[in-house]
């Protein structure tokens, strides 16, 4: 008999309260402390929990998107092609900063269906076009 799960996306951060809310405001979800304490937020949708955010005193956020180093862990949230420029948008005013990623030396264009960003707490996340159903 296998035990039953669950997992959650767990991001770090020195001050977990304001990158919840960005989060929840991002995803149109809610934020609710777990029910184990551990000092974590849930993100909760209508589907559950979408996104875990743990305080973490010593948090340095990821070095990405330096040329040497790999992306590390990041979030893909995905929109329908034809909202992605909305999308942008809605994530810059909570306080996203778009992110150029350089490829072999040359920068990549902005106007792609994968858009990179920092969140406020300096995670990288990306929104990108998603061409099925949502």
């Amino acid at each position: 008999m296998t035990v039953s799960k669950s997992s959650v996306l767990v991001l770090d951060s020195t001050d977990p309260e304001p990158l919840a809310r960005f989060y929840a405001a991002l995803l149109d979800a809610t934020v609710e402390p777990s029910a184990g304490g551990h000092d974590l937020l849930l993100i909760s949708g209508a589907d559950g929990a979408l996104l875990g955010i743990h305080r973490d005193p010593g948090h340095a956020p990821p070095s990405w998107p330096r040329p040497e180093d790999s992306q590390q862990s990041h979030l893909w949230i995905l929109v329908a092609p034809e909202a992605l420029d909305e999308a942008e948008r809605e994530a810059v005013s909570l306080g996203a900063r778009p992110v150029t990623a350089e490829h072999n030396g040359t920068r990549t264009d902005r106007r792609t269906d994968v858009r990179r960003f920092m969140d406020p707490a300096g995670h990288a996340f990306v929104l990108a076009a998603y061409y099925a159903s949502l």
